[in-house]
């Protein structure tokens, strides 16, 4: 999907003097077309996550797009699950013991969803820093699933993803959705999650699966007031 430079300002909810500025500064990635500068939501949302630049809290507003209703983030969670102690150590190890967590529906191949995941780590480290990985943020994993599903993996121990920042990764979120365009609701939720400081510790500290999905639910519910810590710089 497509975006003008107004309808990227209006995601990461900032001016669109803004994006011009981050094309230019911090490699936002953009390109020229018949004059006018385009950027791809998804590329969008995949630099936001890895530069943790919030996104508009109005990405968690009802909304329905061809017959689709966009899933909630916290549903998509207690779908998924939250798993503690993943083990592993290497990246291909601990991709293949998230995707083995994953309730897929019933006839899908778990080695070709770990040879897509693989393949975009050969691309380049899907590490977003503070030890967080989203291993297919511009791949997305669309499945005949009835429901979205988020999946996050705390792993047993530390595991060299090549991230930016150094740091090894032990925390996987894993995303599957029957569209593309469910996908990139998730992904910009989850982009906005991990700029609320509450959701953000409970990530860090590991936290158990009932405090996950409130602090989750709760900056949904409150998603139309302020903004998380942190705007732009």
């Amino acid at each position: 999907m497509k975006l003008t430079t107004s309808d990227a300002a209006a995601l990461l909810d900032v001016d669109e003097s803004t994006v011009h500025r981050w094309i230019e500064e911090r490699a936002l990635p953009a390109e020229r077309i018949a004059g006018r500068t385009l950027l791809n939501r998804a590329a969008v949302l995949e630099w936001a996550t890895e530069n943790r630049v919030a996104v508009s809290s109005r990405v968690f507003r009802p909304a329905e797009t061809e017959g689709e209703r966009l899933p909630s983030f916290a549903a998509a969670l207690a779908a998924g699950g939250v798993h503690h102690g993943v083990p592993g150590a290497t990246r291909e190890e601990v991709l293949r013991e998230a995707i083995g967590r994953l309730p897929l529906p019933e006839g899908s191949d778990a080695e070709d969803l770990l040879a897509v995941l693989l393949a975009r780590e050969t691309a380049g480290s899907t590490a977003i820093g503070d030890g967080i990985a989203i291993p297919h943020v511009g791949a997305p994993i669309v499945l005949d699933v009835d429901e979205a599903i988020v999946s996050l993996s705390f792993l047993a121990k530390p595991v060299d993803f090549g991230a930016p920042d150094g740091k090894p990764v032990t925390v996987l979120f894993t995303l599957v959705t029957p569209t593309v365009h469910g996908h990139l609701h998730l992904l910009a939720a989850l982009a906005y999650l991990l700029r609320d400081e509450s959701f953000l510790a409970a990530v860090k500290a590991a936290a158990p699966a009932e405090l996950l999905l409130d602090r989750a639910a709760e900056v949904e519910r409150r998603s139309g007031g302020r903004r998380p810590a942190g705007g732009p710089d």
